[in-house]
C-alpha cells in the first residue's frame, strides 16, 4: 500500500492554507515518533500539537468560522465601504446568495479537514492510540471538526484513516450515518477525557457539550421536530456540563479579555499568545484607522464591519452588554479629547445605508468592542477566544426545558442568572417563561436606504416583525449574549416561524437580505475546488444547477 496524504484535504488544492502558528511551550516534533517508542507526557503533548492548533485556523483563518456563522446571520456583516472597498465576497454572505466559489466555504472545508487529518495522523501511531487519555482527546477533537463540517455542509466524506491506497478518493457519507458516528464516537471516549478544563484541551465536559449540541440541533438539521426525545438527550448531557467545575464570571466582559486563563466560565476555549499565535482580527476588521487612537492601537484597520440597527433595537434599556459589545457616537482619545478625521470628530453612526446599493460610508455603523483591544500592534490578535461558556450551557438547558414543556420556571431562572450581571437593578434582569416562549423583539423586514450621501433619503422598508417566531424571546437572549461568538447561524436554523415549515435563517428578511422561498441555504455549497478534485463528491441541492428536493 502506498501511503498518501488524505485527499479530502488536497483534492483540488495543493494544501490547506494555514494562517497561524502552533502554540506549545514544549519541543515540537515534525514527524510521528516511532511506534516502538514509549512517549513521555511531554512528547505526547508536543506531538499532538497540530490537533489543537488546527482549531485556530478554523476559528480565525481569514473567512474563518467566527465570520462564517455571523456574517450570514441577522446581527452583522461587511458592506461595500464607499471610498474603501470590501464587499465582493461579503455581500453574497449577507444576502444568502451563496455559491461554491466563495472563499468562506473553502476555508471552512479545508481547515476543518486539516484538523481531521491531524487527528487521523496521530491516531495512526500506536504509541498515541494506546494512550487512553490522549487518544480520547484526539478522537473528541476529531468529532468537533466533523461537527463543524456537518453543520456547514451536511453531505460530507467521513474518513477515519490517515493512509490510503494511491488513487483513493473519499465518498460522501449519508448524513444520518455521519451524525450517528459522531454521537457514538463521543460516547465511547467522553469518560476517558480529562476532568480538568484547560484552554485548548479537550475535557470530558467539553465532550459532553459537543454531545449536547449534537442532540439539540438534530431536529433542525434533519427538518423534523416531531421527536422531542432529542431535547431530553441534550438536557441529560448539559446537566453533566453544568455539574462541572464552572461558574459564571462576575462581569460579561471578563469572558473576552486578552487572557482567559483561570476563567471559570470557560468550558472550552482557544488560546492565542503573542509569542506563538495570533488570529482574532476583529479590532482590524471593525475600526476606522482614526479610531485606533482610542486604545493606542497601531495595527491595521479597515472600518469593515457594520451591525444592523434592527439587531441593536432588541437590547433592553439598562443592559450593560450593549456598551460592553458596541461603541457608537463620537470617539475619544485616551486623554479625553475627540478624535478628529478630515476636520470633524470621528463619529460612528447607528444608522446605516445598504450592503451594496450604494453601500456604507466611513463611520456608518456602530463598531464591535466586545473583545479586549490592547494597545500597540496587538489589538485583539492575541485574545484568547471562548468556544463554549457556562452561560451557553444554561441557555441550552433552558431551551430544552421550554421545548419539552416542563420546568418552565427553571428555564427562566437559568436565563435570569446569566442576565443578572448585565443589569444594575436586579428586577430588570428577571425574565419570565412567557417572555422566553413569546415572540422576538427583532423587527424583521427589509430595511435599507439607497440614497447616496447628500441626497434625500430613499428608504426601502418592509415589516415582518418577530411575533411569529417560536421561543422568540429566548432567541433574542441568545443573540445578545453570544453575538460575535460564531453561534448565531445555528440558532437561526433551529428556531422556526409559527405555522410554516421555515426557520428564521431562511424565512425572515433583515437589512438587505430578503426572505427565501425554501431552506436550501441551511447548507452551504460544497467548495468548487473540492468538487473539481474529487468526482465522487456531489453538490448540495440548490447550488450549481442542482435542484432543491
Amino acid at each position: 500500500m502506498k501511503s498518501i496524504l488524505n485527499k479530502i484535504i488536497i483534492a483540488g488544492a495543493a494544501a490547506a492554507v494555514s494562517f497561524s502558528c502552533t502554540n506549545l511551550d514544549e519541543t515540537l516534533y515534525s514527524d510521528i515518533s516511532s511506534e516502538t517508542h514509549e512517549m513521555t507526557e511531554q512528547e505526547l503533548a508536543a506531538t499532538i500539537a497540530p490537533v489543537y492548533s488546527s482549531l485556530r485556523d478554523v476559528c480565525w483563518g481569514w473567512f474563518g468560522s467566527f465570520d462564517l456563522n455571523d456574517m450570514s446571520s441577522d446581527v452583522w456583516g461587511v458592506p461595500n465601504r464607499i471610498g474603501i472597498g470590501w464587499g465582493d465576497l461579503y455581500i453574497p454572505m449577507h444576502k444568502h446568495e451563496f455559491n461554491s466559489e466563495l472563499g468562506f466555504f473553502d476555508v471552512s472545508w479545508y481547515n476543518n479537514y486539516a484538523g481531521v487529518n491531524a487527528c487521523n495522523k496521530m491516531l495512526a501511531n500506536e504509541a498515541i492510540a494506546n494512550n487512553k487519555a490522549t487518544a480520547a482527546q484526539i478522537r473528541a477533537f476529531r468529532v468537533l471538526y466533523y461537527y463543524n463540517l456537518f453543520s456547514a455542509f451536511r453531505n460530507i466524506p467521513l474518513d477515519l484513516d490517515f493512509a490510503h491506497e494511491d488513487g483513493w478518493m473519499p465518498e460522501q457519507s449519508a448524513p444520518e450515518a455521519t451524525f450517528n458516528w459522531m454521537v457514538e464516537e463521543l460516547k465511547a471516549v467522553v469518560d476517558d477525557c480529562p476532568e480538568s478544563a484547560e484552554l485548548g484541551k479537550m475535557s470530558k465536559y467539553a465532550a459532553h457539550m459537543i454531545l449536547a449540541k449534537l442532540y439539540l440541533n438534530h431536529n433542525a438539521w434533519f427538518k423534523n421536530d416531531s421527536d422531542k426525545s432529542w431535547y431530553q438527550k441534550a438536557l441529560d448531557e448539559i446537566n453533566i456540563v453544568i455539574s462541572g467545575p464552572f461558574s459564571l464570571s462576575a462581569t460579561y466582559s471578563a469572558n473576552f479579555q486578552e487572557s482567559l486563563a483561570g476563567n471559570k466560565e470557560i468550558i472550552f476555549g482557544v488560546p492565542f499568545e503573542e509569542k506563538y499565535a495570533g488570529g482574532n482580527y476583529y479590532a482590524n476588521l471593525w475600526h476606522h484607522t482614526a479610531v485606533r487612537q482610542r486604545w493606542g492601537f497601531s495595527g491595521w484597520a479597515t472600518n469593515g464591519g457594520i451591525v444592523f440597527p434592527q439587531f441593536l433595537d432588541i437590547y433592553e434599556e439598562g443592559d450593560k452588554r450593549f456598551d460592553a459589545t458596541w461603541t457608537g457616537g463620537i470617539q475619544y482619545k485616551q486623554d479625553g479629547t475627540p478624535i478628529m478625521y478630515d476636520g470633524k470628530p470621528a463619529e460612528y453612526t447607528r444608522e446605516i445605508r445598504s450592503i451594496d446599493n450604494p453601500g456604507c460610508y466611513p463611520f456608518e455603523g456602530y463598531a464591535l468592542v466586545k473583545y479586549a483591544i490592547v494597545s500597540g500592534p496587538k489589538g485583539t490578535s492575541y485574545d484568547d477566544v471562548p468556544y463554549f461558556r457556562l452561560s451557553e450551557a444554561y441557555y441550552i438547558k433552558a431551551e430544552c426545558l421550554l421545548r419539552l414543556g416542563k420546568d418552565l420556571q427553571t428555564a427562566a431562572d437559568l436565563v435570569t442568572a446569566v442576565r443578572k450581571r448585565a443589569f444594575d437593578n436586579p428586577a430588570d434582569a428577571v425574565i419570565t417563561p412567557e417572555q422566553l416562549m413569546g415572540g422576538s423583539r427583532y423587527n424583521y423586514g427589509h430595511r435599507e436606504n439607497t440614497a447616496e450621501m447628500g441626497e434625500p433619503d430613499n428608504w426601502i422598508i418592509t415589516e415582518e416583525g418577530g411575533a411569529d417566531i417560536e421561543f422568540g424571546g429566548l432567541l433574542d437572549e441568545y443573540a445578545i449574549e453570544f453575538v460575535a461568538e460564531q453561534h448565531r447561524r445555528d440558532c437561526l436554523i433551529r428556531f422556526n416561524i409559527k405555522g410554516t415549515n421555515m426557520n428564521v435563517y431562511c424565512g425572515k428578511s433583515w437589512f438587505c437580505k430578503d426572505a427565501e422561498s425554501d431552506r436550501h441555504s441551511d447548507l452551504f455549497p460544497i467548495p468548487i475546488d473540492a468538487l473539481r478534485g474529487n468526482p465522487k463528491l456531489k453538490q448540495n441541492p440548490g447550488y450549481d444547477g442542482v435542484p432543491v428536493a
